[in-house]
């Protein structure tokens, strides 16, 4: 038996935000926390949304000194600050950032503790607060999986949450507030989805229902992404990547990820880069390690990407797979090493130790020990 979760209303699709109000009515509550960050607030998307919140008469206070990467010092400074606000429900704004750190922020406020406390598999006992979670960004489906991800900025490690009590009430997914996005972050996020639909497909918890869900995802994403990087506007590429993103976040929230996360997720809390650039130049090199234990995986995904799999061995369906994935990374612009973003003289013992620990390891179809970890994060050099 297995069990899905999904956030119980998902409103999806173009002007979609302006339907939240009678969800957010029914909630009950009577001060929203909303929770996103500067250039968000400064360009007119956290309007759109306390617009609407004018409309039905409910008050609300804006926290917006999210980072990116956030970190346990934002999650500490916005629960003082809705406590001293009397705020009694979350509305996160924006893409991976604002919402993990407004999920880290709704489940202290009802468990207390430090976020420190709930590293790892459901350490929580209660519910967060409600949180209605607002994407405008197609990539991390953080608004509607529950998972969390926070930097401890002392031990540069990012914390991951599994925890069923950080579910969202209400995810919105509107095309309309990602449009005009810079390419390069369309690019980032576009590809942070690829990797969570493939390791998703690829994953040891994976089954048919969470199977059926990714693998239109990943369709999606390789069809949509050059157009939405290539015109910021394109309104159907942008609804249609936005449809991945919700397919792809409900299937890994239920099947796990792997080691490109575990992986990916060192390099940022200890370098501070993008997730989704990180998740890029990872996946074709860690995917090349699974497909030695689990080829039978990459025949579905090859098909779903334009191959004619009758009669080809794993391997030219698992080469097929792995080329298109470099392909899609170069034509969309995603840097090849770390060296391109900054990153001279990477610390591959540490980046290896942590990534072994990281939660999203254990569902990695095959298992890569501390050598192994070090060998691939020098492929990324």
């Amino acid at each position: 038996m297995s069990i899905y979760y999904v956030p119980p209303v998902n409103l999806i699709g173009r002007g979609c935000l302006v339907e939240m109000k009678e969800p957010v009515k029914a909630l009950g509550a009577k001060k929203a926390f909303v929770v996103s960050d500067k250039f968000l607030v400064s360009n007119g998307t956290v309007k759109k949304v306390t617009d609407l919140l004018d409309e039905i008469n409910l008050p609300y206070v804006v926290y917006d000194d999210v980072k990116p990467n956030p970190t346990v010092t934002n999650v500490n400074d916005g629960l003082a600050a809705l406590k001293a606000e009397g705020c009694d429900f979350v509305i996160t704004v924006g893409g991976g950032s604002p919402q993990d750190c407004g999920k880290a922020i709704a489940i202290l406020a009802t468990n207390g503790g430090d976020t420190r406390d709930y590293e790892g598999v459901n350490k929580t006992t209660k519910k967060s607060l409600p949180i209605v979670a607002v994407t405008t960004t197609a990539g991390t489906s953080a608004e509607v999986t529950i998972n969390y991800v926070i930097t401890d900025e002392e031990r540069q490690v990012k914390m991951i949450m599994v925890d069923t009590n950080s579910l969202a009430a209400i995810t919105v997914n509107d095309p309309e507030l990602m449009l005009a996005k810079p390419a390069a972050l369309t690019a980032a996020t576009g590809m942070d989805a690829l990797t969570h639909a493939v390791e998703a497909v690829v994953a040891k918890g994976a089954y048919d229902v969470t199977d059926s869900t990714a693998l239109y995802a990943i369709k999606q994403v390789f069809e949509f992404l050059p157009r939405a990087v290539k015109d910021g506007n394109d309104i159907e590429a942008r609804e249609q990547m936005g449809y991945a993103c919700f397919l792809n976040g409900i299937a890994f929230s239920n099947a796990g990820l792997g080691n490109v996360h575990a992986m990916a997720h060192q390099l940022g809390g200890i370098y501070d880069l993008p997730h989704g650039v990180c998740n890029a130049m990872l996946l074709p090199i860690v995917q090349e390690e699974n497909a030695k234990g689990a080829p039978e995986k990459f025949r579905a995904i090859a098909e779903v990407i334009g191959m004619n799999v009758s009669g080809k061995t794993d391997k030219e369906c698992v080469d097929f797979v792995i080329n298109k994935m470099k392909a899609l990374s170069e034509e969309v612009g995603i840097p090849k090493s770390l060296k391109e973003v900054g990153v001279d003289n990477p610390d591959f013992e540490k980046l290896a130790e942590n990534a072994m620990k990281d939660a999203c390891a254990g569902g990695n179809p095959v298992f890569f020990d501390k050598d192994k970890l070090i060998e691939l994060f020098k492929k990324i050099a």
